[in-house]
């Protein structure tokens, strides 16, 4: 039995307890009685918080019968994927040219001076397969610097009001900042112990990811323990609800934002605010958009976006046969399905507060069949198992796509703008080795366009690094020509450098 004073009464926990059973989820009170006060009104609150019906109606809608129909209904009318057209979409890599680029830059520029751009950052990632505690976001990749990713990340950020502050007017581009339950505590420490990397606190807005139930292949809800349920992030397409529900769209609203930019954490060359895409889309009138790079092979596994049914969709690397990744597009050597995308995304601001809350209820979920810890209710005893047991549920970013009606994708240099931190150090893909050598190449590409020779000591590795506060993109290094530079220095300012 619940011992002492309850923290809420035997009505609201009997009305409580009538929902879930009504729901086919009574279960979940199996060992009610057993909690102390404390675990039991912690239940109470985790349980009141779920909608459990409108999750119900996911599980049955992505897994359950109402899934099997749909699927089979799609097997009779299969999806027509096609490659975009190449009109579709503009590239800074040959079709664009240099007089176009500088427009959508000049106009990006301009946006950011009147305070009308924001960004978002996907930040609820840990970096356990990293091997390292905490959020991904701390990460440090081994720059001479020892810069953390969010560091980076707030430098550009830094950098680019620099370069957009006009005279009085200053500029100030928000940043918003998506963790999740795992990384929220960690990551509002960083920010307070770096005082925010430079920035006004007041332009930063944290949010965190939404969770849902975890379900076992029965579509019961899992017990995590006999306190609690058990539960997920609700997948990266989460942005959406979360947004709406902390305030952010409304506090963007107030500070009269138009055009927002949204990326992932573990991007280390990414562009924040990068005004070059801002400029763009704007300018295309667009709801939404995406960056994207030229795959490295036809069998990379990375999403690409295309069109499914005649819209704009991301077909993940497993849906396509080896044929069609194998397309070439006529007459050259070009991938047909080479649009690889990077999570690097536009918004306008009015799409995501008019238009997607309507989206939202006709989104699918995904199903990732996971082991997963959960209390087994014939014996009592929690269960680790060595095989997938249960369903969690998650959205994707992409998921919007099909139904933006006006969609701005640009391709970009890989090697200037995405370099994904996923592996473990040592696996020689996408790990922080790579991270690392990637900016810093990018770094010595900066000095060597604007004149200079970086000298690498012979048998070592390249260990420099030019701070994004004295270059977000290659500017402002004109005092460099003609100089030969120490390849092992850290540029923090442009009139003290190491000079050979």
């Amino acid at each position: 039995m619940v011992q002492g004073t309850p923290l809420f009464t035997s009505a609201a926990l009997e009305a409580l307890k009538n929902r879930y059973e009504a729901a086919g989820q009574g279960h979940v009170f199996k060992y009610f009685h057993e909690l102390s006060d404390v675990a039991a009104a912690e239940l109470f609150s985790q349980l009141s918080s779920i909608d459990i019906e409108r999750c119900n109606k996911y599980y049955d809608r992505t897994a359950g019968e109402a899934a099997k129909a749909a699927a089979a209904a799609r097997s009779a009318d299969a999806d027509r994927i096609e490659p975009l057209a190449p009109e579709s979409y503009a590239s800074t890599l040959g079709s664009a040219s240099a007089e176009e680029i500088s427009a959508w830059t000049a106009e990006g520029m301009e946006l950011i001076c009147a305070n009308k751009v924001a960004v978002i950052l996907l930040a609820g990632g840990q970096g356990t397969r990293l091997g390292a505690q905490g959020p991904k976001g701390c990460y440090d990749i081994g720059l001479p610097s020892h810069t953390s990713l969010f560091e980076l990340q707030a430098l550009r950020i830094r950098r680019l009001q620099q370069l957009s502050t006009r005279g009085r007017l200053e500029a100030r581009i928000p940043w918003l900042v998506m963790t999740s339950g795992p990384t929220s505590e960690a990551t509002h420490r960083m920010f307070e112990e770096n005082e925010y990397f430079g920035l006004r606190k007041e332009d930063v807005f944290f949010f965190n990811q939404g969770v849902l139930p975890c379900f076992g292949n029965d579509g019961k809800v899992l017990l995590e323990s006999a306190g609690r349920v058990a539960v997920a992030p609700d997948g990266n397409g989460g942005i959406y609800e979360a947004l709406r529900r902390s305030g952010g769209l409304e506090w963007l609203r107030k500070r009269d934002v138009e055009h927002i930019h949204s990326y992932c954490v573990d991007n280390c060359l990414v562009r924040v605010a990068d005004p070059t895409f801002i400029g763009y889309a704007a300018l295309r009138g667009a709801e939404c958009g995406a960056l994207v790079v030229p795959k490295k092979a036809w069998n990379e596994p990375v999403g690409v976006i295309c069109m499914r049914n005649g819209r704009h969709g991301v077909v993940e690397y497993s849906e396509i046969s080896e044929e069609m990744a194998k397309m070439t597009r006529d007459g050259s050597d070009e991938l047909a399905y080479n649009a690889g995308n990077i999570c690097s995304h536009y918004y306008s601001l009015d799409f995501l507060r008019k238009r997607v809350p309507k989206i939202e209820a006709r989104l699918e979920h995904h199903v990732a069949r996971k082991k997963i810890k959960c209390v087994d209710l014939e014996t009592g005893a929690q269960t680790t198992p060595d095989k997938p047991n249960g369903i969690k549920l998650e959205r994707f970013v992409f998921d919007v796509f099909p139904y933006v009606d006006r969609m701005a994708i640009l391709e970009v240099d890989r090697k200037d703008q995405f370099s994904p931190l996923k592996n473990a150090p040592g696996s020689g893909v996408d790990c922080p080795e790579t991270s690392r050598a990637d900016l810093i190449a990018q770094c010595i590409r900066f000095a060597e366009a604007a004149g200079a020779t970086v000298k690498v000591p012979e048998g070592t590795d390249a260990r420099f690094e030019i701070s994004p506060l004295v270059s977000y993109a290659g500017e402002g290094l004109e005092s460099l020509r003609g100089k030969t530079l120490a390849g092992n220095q850290l540029i923090n300012d442009i009139e003290d450098v190491v000079t050979i």
